[in-house]
């Protein structure tokens, strides 16, 4: 059976140690941390790469939405809190669950289950956690399409919506899968993926159009890289 890596962020220590007692009844989830604060998980998160964090939403200075927020891949998430309004939005933001404390244990086997369910086709996705306008989202980086400049910000096109994200288009090349992404021009990134037809223009540019629809010129320099790693 797949082990399941598991991190552990709440400002109370008995309410980590009570996930840990629970846990203990699911040999395949391993836990390999805890953190106090959002500061202290981030770095054990970009150290361990953690298949599930079971979260605290409301800590001191920073709050667990700031943290995923700080995240450039982000695990999938079980929330768990005391306060009851964060229930809505933690399900608008695809959180695998959300808990309220203290935690019974009939209701933390239906999170595990839960887990068990969407493991295959969810713990190995490349998440963010993006804010934009008040409202949050987990987006998968399989389904952005196309990536746009904005300043030193980016738009990233998925599905039908289109989200400001406070990272710079050198900044996400550098991070992004390279399979997957190619830089087309100085503002605009594209996924492979999403390609529908490209045609060759004068002295050999190229323009993609992808399956939403939108047609991208490519800069002469990277037409010919295309060229070079698609023959």
């Amino acid at each position: 059976m797949k082990k399941i890596k598991v991190l552990i962020i709440d400002d109370e220590r008995a309410a980590r140690s009570e996930v840990r007692r629970l846990l203990d009844n699911y040999p395949e989830f391993v836990i390999s941390g805890e953190a106090g604060n959002a500061d202290e998980a981030k770095l054990l998160i970009e150290q361990q790469h953690p298949d599930i964090l079971f979260l605290d939403i409301q800590m001191p200075e920073k709050s667990g939405f700031d943290l995923l927020e700080s995240l450039s891949r982000v695990p999938q998430v079980i929330f768990i809190t005391a306060y009851d309004q964060y229930a809505v939005k933690a399900f608008e933001y695809s959180a695998l669950d959300y808990l309220m404390k203290p935690v019974r244990e009939e209701r933390f086997e239906k999170a595990i289950c839960q887990i068990r369910e969407k493991m295959v086709l969810q713990l190995s996705e490349d998440r963010i956690f993006v804010k934009d306008r008040g409202q949050y989202h987990f987006i998968s980086w399989k389904t952005v399409y196309l990536i746009q400049s904005m300043d030193n910000y980016a738009f990233l096109h998925f599905e039908d919506k289109k989200v400001f994200y406070k990272c710079s288009l050198n900044q996400l090349e550098k991070n992004l899968d390279k399979k997957n992404f190619f830089r087309a021009n100085r503002s605009q990134i594209i996924n492979l993926q999403f390609i529908h037809k490209i045609d060759i223009m004068e002295k050999g540019r190229l323009t993609i159009c992808l399956l939403s629809g939108d047609v991208i010129e490519v800069s002469e320099r990277q037409s010919v890289k295309f060229k070079a790693i698609n023959r």
